[in-house]
């Protein structure tokens, strides 16, 4: 069973702008037995859209009309709602950055050839009321937004310093709040991870609970700053990428805290994470080489999607960024990969909030 795949849109694609050697068509590489119980040899790769700053954050939502997707924009400073009939909307308008002064708010990155400034939101995720909440990194806070339409603070400070950049996130069904803090809402970040504007020393794995912020896990115990985070179907397990280099995974205790991490996956980039039906782990390669790796939870390698790579210019940033699983089954993997938002359809059930 072969698992090397063109697909038609990629091929129309490449056909406008001009193959080259260089470039690279969407791929679905088998690494371990297993992969086509996950999805089919013939799966193709679907642009929902394109232009974008630098997408992250994808969540679906379940609607009367068919349900969408919400994912963010680093760049632009909203939320966007891509439907199926519709297309592409604003959601959410300054949802990364509220404030008067953007000349001295977000961080600064390179996107392919350019130079850019991150003052956009990060993950989103919902509650447990179906309200939307997010990572307002340069506001350097958790947000939820309220059915009236206003906007609440949920946390902004852990023991009265404020936060530098919430980056992800991910409810527990018993309420519970998780999410990642780094530097990354900070204008002015050197080399090392310095600022004029941090007042928390440390970046972490933090917990929201009863309405309290506590520290779970800090950067030293986790090996580098974290980044996404999910957990396993039973809940027993929590995950979370340290450092863009490895995977830790946590025992989640009955009161929520986190004991005995253990390095999961190590050795290459890893940014967002999400879990199927069955446990198995899906995270992204982050700026580069535009990968979702899919893993066993014994951490086994079952597979690797690899989505297209066009040699053109403006030359593209070629990332996968983070993943949802959506539609009406929640067999759809959607892929936020910086200017692009891909679906593929699976052939299990993914794990996402309700």
């Amino acid at each position: 069973m072969s698992y090397d795949r063109i697909i038609p849109a990629a091929i129309l694609l490449l056909i406008s702008y001009g193959a080259s050697a260089q470039e690279r068509f969407f791929t679905i590489e088998q690494n371990s037995p297993g992969l086509e119980k996950l999805i089919a040899p013939g799966a193709e790769l679907e642009l929902l859209g394109d232009r974008y700053g630098l997408t992250e954050g994808p969540l679906w939502v379940d609607s009367d009309d068919g349900g969408y997707l919400l994912f963010a924009d680093l760049i632009s400073n909203v939320i966007y709602k891509w439907a199926a009939k519709s297309g592409t909307s604003v959601f959410l308008d300054d949802a990364g950055y509220s404030g008067p002064d953007k000349y001295f708010a977000g961080t600064q990155t390179i996107r392919g050839r350019m130079h850019v400034l991150l003052i956009g939101p990060n993950g989103i995720t919902l509650d447990a009321q179906g309200r939307i909440v997010w990572c307002a990194s340069p506001d350097r806070r958790i947000m939820r937004l309220e059915k009236d339409g206003t906007r609440t603070v949920i946390t902004e400070k852990y023991k009265g310093k404020r936060f530098s950049g919430p980056n992800d996130l991910v409810y527990r069904s018993d309420g519970t709040l998780y999410f990642t803090e780094t530097i990354w809402g900070l204008r002015g970040v050197g080399g090392g991870h310095t600022s004029p504007y941090r007042e928390l020393t440390t970046t972490g794995l933090f917990m929201v609970k009863n309405g309290e912020t506590s520290l779970l896990v800090d950067e030293k115990e986790l090996g580098g700053m974290p980044n996404g985070l999910a957990f396993s179907p039973d809940e027993k397990y929590l995950y979370a990428n340290a450092d863009y280099n490895r995977m830790m995974r946590y025992d989640v205790k009955p009161d929520g805290t986190l004991t005995n991490g253990k390095v999961f996956a190590n050795g290459e980039g890893s940014d967002g994470i999400k879990v199927d039906e069955r446990g198995n782990v899906y995270t992204t390669s982050g700026a580069g080489p535009g990968e979702v790796r899919i893993t066993s939870p014994e951490g086994v390698r079952i597979g690797t999607l690899k989505l297209p790579i066009l040699n053109r210019e403006p030359r593209a940033q070629i990332c996968a960024t983070n993943v949802a699983f959506g539609d009406a089954d929640s067999k759809g993997l959607y892929i936020t990969a910086c200017e692009h938002v891909y679906r593929v359809r699976m052939l299990v059930a993914g794990i996402r909030p309700h």
